[in-house]
């Protein structure tokens, strides 16, 4: 067994074990607290704090580009915000409710949905005002302190009208609910958003840029890399191998999690025990361009 005292002793345990328990800890899912992902959920537990009840609660919308984070955020936040169950208490309590916006924006479609996601499912059939009167009473008997709409940019796919009744929604369920409303999507939902100018006024942007080559990048790495229970240290501090890294994966933090996960089962598989020159390239990692190339050549 190598050294292993570049890992923290709970990630040496499971470097120690067989390689296939290793890798499925690799594919899993976890959360790297990076500065710009640690801001956004401060900046949105402080809303859940101290936002509920007033006049005109302050909103967000949490903008970037696809598969950049904006979901792993909004998940940590609802796991960091969801209540422990109490035996013996028959309501549940939810106070970070998050729904996503279907591709169909109008507005009873988007009430039905919600009403789903809380547990109350109700007939196609039931008319707009029955449904609204159900799901603020419901988000209130649940302890909503803040709603979260996913996938905001798919407003965008609704005519005009539908567009303007669902952007007036937004505003009454403030106004009404009196808690902050988050919109996550791309700039399409700040395009969205920006039509009213009231409701832009209202909703704060944070922005969720592409990554660079640069300092936060090298963190990044370093902190994906230290998740990993790799048998040896891994060095991916060069700006030569940054400049790669963004070029395969498009700058998304999604791309660049799927790049480093990649390349570390080839680095068990291999038996390198480390990230290095050849587990990058003995890695099953398709990026964004090469996957839009390979569906190009086949549709040829």
């Amino acid at each position: 067994m190598s050294d292993l005292s570049h890992l923290p002793l709970d990630l040496q345990e499971i470097a120690a074990g067989d390689n296939a328990q290793r890798i499925a800890f690799i594919r899993g899912q976890w959360w790297i607290g990076y500065p710009q992902a640690q801001a956004s959920l401060d900046l949105l537990g402080a809303a859940i704090e101290n936002e509920p009840g007033r006049v005109r609660p302050q909103c967000f919308l949490v903008l970037g580009p696809t598969n950049n984070g904006k979901s792993m955020i909004i998940e940590k936040l609802r796991r960091d915000h969801t209540p422990p169950v109490l035996p013996g208490r028959d309501e549940e309590n939810i106070p970070v409710v998050v729904v996503q916006m279907l591709t169909d924006p109008g507005v009873a479609r988007f009430y039905q949905h919600l009403l789903e996601i809380l547990g109350s499912p109700v007939r196609r059939t039931a008319r707009k005002h029955d449904l609204e009167a159900l799901a603020l009473s419901i988000l209130k008997r649940v302890g909503a302190r803040i709603l979260i709409i996913d996938e905001l940019h798919n407003l965008l796919a609704g005519t005009v009208p539908a567009q303007r009744e669902f952007l007036n929604l937004l505003r009454f369920l403030g106004n009404e609910l009196r808690i902050p409303i988050v919109g996550a999507g791309t700039k399409d939902a700040y395009l969205a958003i920006r039509t009213d100018s009231q409701l832009e006024n209202r909703f704060h942007p944070i922005i969720l840029p592409v990554w660079v080559e640069g300092d936060e990048l090298n963190r990044l790495l370093q902190s994906f890399v230290a998740t990993f229970p790799l048998r040896k240290p891994s060095f991916l501090s060069s700006a030569e191998l940054q400049r790669w890294i963004l070029a395969r994966t498009g700058g998304t933090i999604g791309e660049i999690a799927a790049l480093l996960r990649s390349a570390a089962v080839a680095a068990v598989e291999s038996e390198e025990e480390a990230i290095n020159q050849r587990s990058l390239r003995l890695m099953k990692y398709q990026g964004p361009a090469e996957r839009r190339r390979l569906t190009e050549k086949l549709l040829v």
